[in-house]
């Protein structure tokens, strides 16, 4: 098996004077969730399309499970599933005849497939498409990209009008299908989306990759949130020269910092008074970019 799922060097798509890819440079390996994240607009869709030769590149290469998306088409479509982030079809079918027959198209999907993937998002296959709300709609491709079990997913903006629930039994699907050997590449906006199932994430700004990192990875070199309420007052003082404190705040009984690192010296420090409560908040992966990107533009 090859261990590079999606690869692409120098991947270019310009509309007339718009340059929508500037140069993008990606590796997504196979059997991983690979989030690939950015604001509206960076050149998401775009590399979607063009991994899957919905659009040609004005330069560069693609090669998508070891094929060329432009020469093995149909091939690459057979091996995959995709999602948009609206899922717009025909409304007059149900979701039954849609599966069933996007289902013959691949070869046959067995009704019982459908409709445990049915069940599991709580969609309702009897009732004609077009009276069902957005989210009910996203759920009906969520189905059609999974229902085939394909080695590669490539999803984008896969939760839109999904409520929390089954944004929820979206992610188990999602670490089910890399449990069994699949890979899956999904775009998104929305950074705590993806950091409850990536393991890696990249993140695009007009049109280039500028991080990739794996979600742990960034999570260990974190700053982190402390609060720790002591049973009396304590003197700032005695914690501003602490190894790894920042933005310290001291309020009566009440300190508020950030910690990057180790907490041993703030513990110790710490120890000196009473502590009535101590308390550690996880930046989420916002976060962690944000705090990525402030310190790349203050070193350009």
């Amino acid at each position: 098996m090859n261990d590079i799922a999606i690869s692409t060097e120098g991947l270019v798509k310009r509309y007339g004077r718009v340059t929508a890819l500037a140069g993008l440079d990606l590796e997504v390996r196979t059997g991983e969730v690979f989030g690939f994240l950015g604001p509206n607009g960076a050149g998401k869709t775009t590399a979607i399309r063009l991994l899957l030769d919905l659009i040609r590149p004005s330069g560069g290469h693609v090669s998508v499970l070891g094929l060329d998306p432009r020469q093995d088409g149909l091939e690459l479509r057979r091996r995959s599933g995709f999602l948009g982030g609206d899922f717009v079809v025909d409304g007059r079918q149900t979701p039954q005849e849609l599966l069933t027959y996007l289902g013959n198209l691949r070869g046959g999907v067995p009704d019982t497939t459908i409709r445990e993937f049915a069940r599991r998002l709580d969609l309702d296959l009897d009732r004609p498409i077009k009276e069902l709300s957005r989210g009910n709609r996203q759920k009906v491709g969520v189905v059609q990209a999974f229902m085939h079990e394909p080695e590669l997913l490539i999803l984008d903006e896969p939760t839109t009008g999904l409520d929390p629930f089954l944004q929820h039994e979206f992610a188990r699907l999602v670490r089910q299908a890399v449990s069994e050997g699949r890979t899956v590449f999904m775009s998104s906006h929305v950074m705590s989306e993806v950091q409850r199932i990536a393991d890696r994430v990249g993140i695009i700004r007009e049109g280039r990759l500028t991080n990739v990192e794996g979600v742990e990875e960034l999570r260990s070199r974190a700053r982190r949130r402390i609060e720790i309420v002591f049973d009396g007052p304590v003197a700032e003082a005695d914690f501003t020269r602490v190894p790894g404190v920042s933005d310290l705040k001291v309020n009566g009984t009440t300190l508020h910092c950030r910690l990057d690192g180790r907490a041993d010296d703030l513990i110790k420090t710490a120890a000196r008074y009473g502590v009535a409560t101590f308390s550690a908040e996880e930046p989420d992966l916002e976060e962690l970019f944000f705090d990525r990107f402030n310190g790349d533009e203050d070193a350009s």
